[in-house]
């Protein structure tokens, strides 16, 4: 965790940015940090009541009420909130205004700020400032963004915890262990001519076994972590007229889908997504799966199949009323084979036209080995047992791992698998009986790898990929 006491702040150029979404609105909120804003504050602002009160003077923490002037004229009736370094949320002076909600005048409060001596900020330019001046750090900074972009309750309570610190203090942890052992193997290399050992190798070994143990559960979670954070990726699949786009509708509550009896229909996939209890489904709607004629239909097959490939969950259809029903067994073995990564959900589709559905959803689940939901799309019948089962997706993992130390994030799965890869190397030098520097060398990649994550190893390069993808005022 970054040292808020000990850093110093940087201030840099002042900045200012609209923070709350542009349009017509009672309120909007406008921004201003770094070197110099209280007293561009000061020359913009009068408080009410109070002709010789100075804004630059104000302590932090403090609101006043009153009016911003360029040129004497006036722009808009604000409150004026102030922030005084350190204690802000880029570290630097800050001012926020809240003012009339509306473009108009939002534009003019902006053009105000620019004309006395403010930029406007780049996107994610405050909470970028707000790392490099130690308030919080990369891992946090990256949660923020996504419980920002939160569109479930699991993806927003997966960000609150990850911008608490949580997986932060987790790897901290990690990294100082690291950090000792590196340093003892460090210090041996210094007295190589004595040929002592800091650390006994038995030691050693024990301890880095036991870090590879962690490391390797932080990456098992980022499969529930993304599953959490991005939604579960969920394709239909089945044959045409099997009523993919009926039940895409009735999951939706909408008609997104078009829906009809001629065969072939959807000639490419529909994706859209919805909300059930904490957990959303990234649902898509793909093309019939058959041998096509046609080539914009054969186009759209071939992408049904690369979506199939990338789901975390399959729900397989099929019309349970037609007399080859029993057929598709065997097919749905394949699906259950070749796409063994994802969990696979048989849907019995038209039971209300099938006097044996009990009987056939039965044989279904014995020949095919899968769950199976008997449910009629058209009349909404059964809908509420698929959710079951499709929640089940999610349920049960909080068990597996600890919902606070979470990784949702691909690049911080990817550097958490190259710094097990590197103890893993360390502990096979140590089992060769290998020299000191290069198992050093592996634990130096190892801490490199962790530090990566919270930004204590980090380049400019990659601080412009994470804070581009913010909005503009964040």
């Amino acid at each position: 965790m970054p040292d808020h006491q000990q850093q110093v702040v940087i201030q840099e150029e002042p900045i200012a940015a609209i923070a709350t979404p542009v349009g017509v609105g009672a309120l909007a909120v406008i921004r201003i940090s770094g070197r110099g804003v209280l007293d561009i504050a000061q020359r913009l602002f009068r408080k009410s009541g109070h002709p010789d009160f100075q804004l630059r003077e104000s302590k932090g923490f403090t609101a006043h009420f009153g009016r911003v002037y360029e040129r004497e004229e006036l722009v808009d009736e604000v409150v004026a909130l102030v922030f005084r370094s350190p204690n802000s949320y880029t570290r630097e002076d800050m001012v926020e205004f809240s003012c009339h909600g509306g473009p108009v005048v939002v534009r003019h409060m902006l053009q105000a700020f620019c004309n006395a001596g403010c930029r406007l900020a780049e996107p994610g330019e405050f909470t970028r400032r707000a790392f490099l001046n130690g308030r919080i750090d990369l891992l946090q900074a990256e949660a923020i963004g996504e419980m920002i972009h939160a569109r479930s309750e699991s993806a927003y309570r997966t960000a609150v915890n990850q911008m608490q610190g949580n997986l932060s203090m987790k790897l901290e942890q990690l990294r100082q262990r690291l950090l000792e052992s590196c340093a003892l193997l460090e210090l041996e290399l210094d007295f190589s001519e004595e040929e002592v050992e800091f650390q006994s190798r038995g030691e050693l070994r024990l301890q880095l076994g036991q870090l590879q143990d962690e490391v390797q559960k932080l990456v098992d979670s980022y499969r529930h972590g993304r599953l959490l954070s991005e939604g579960v990726a969920t394709v239909i699949v089945g044959k045409p007229n099997a009523g993919k786009s009926t039940l895409l509708n009735t999951l939706l509550g909408e008609e997104r889908a078009i829906v009809s009896h001629m065969p072939g229909t959807t000639r490419d996939y529909i994706e859209e997504c919805f909300v059930h209890e904490k957990t959303m489904f990234r649902l898509t709607d793909t093309a019939g799966l058959r041998e096509a004629a046609e080539e914009i239909e054969r186009e759209g097959v071939g992408r049904s199949y690369k979506k199939i490939g990338e789901a975390d969950l399959i729900l397989y259809m099929l019309d349970l009323s037609q007399p080859d029903w029993l057929k598709e067994a065997e097919v749905i073995r394949e699906f259950r084979d070749t796409y063994n990564r994802a969990k696979l959900i048989v849907i019995a589709n038209k039971t209300d036209l099938s006097a044996e559905s009990a009987l056939r959803i039965s044989t279904l689940q014995e020949e095919t080995c899968c769950d199976v939901a008997g449910v009629s799309a058209k009349q909404g019948e059964g809908i509420e047992g698929l959710l079951r089962l499709m929640s089940g997706m999610v349920e049960g993992l909080d068990k597996l791992h600890d919902a606070s130390v979470l990784v949702t994030s691909l690049r911080h799965y990817a550097s958490l698998r190259n710094a097990g890869d590197a103890v893993r190397n360390a502990l096979e030098l140590l089992g060769a009986y290998a020299g000191t520097e290069l198992i050093a060398f592996e634990l130096r990649s190892a801490l490199d790898y962790v530090g990566e994550i919270t930004g204590k190893v980090v380049s400019g390069e990659l601080l412009n990929v994470i804070f581009d993808r913010f909005c503009i005022g964040k």
